[in-house]
């Protein structure tokens, strides 16, 4: 078995548009192998979390806040 750190390049901008098309108040970026939403409230950055673990992206994704 393989094990992948990061998100691949095209599975980011997969997820980066996904977002975008989702016309949520977040904006979502590439940083690295990382993805970094953000909002302005939590609850828009709940709402993309929801939208991506509700879509067929096949990627064990895991999520940091940094706004407590």
């Amino acid at each position: 078995m393989k094990v992948k750190e990061g998100i691949d390049r095209d599975k980011a901008k997969e997820i980066v548009l996904l977002v975008k098309n989702a016309n949520l108040k977040a904006q979502a970026s590439i940083q690295d192998t990382m993805i970094r939403v953000t909002g302005k409230k939590k609850d828009d950055l709940q709402s993309v979390i929801q939208l991506l673990r509700s879509s067929d992206i096949r990627l064990d994704l895991k999520y940091k806040n940094f706004r407590d």
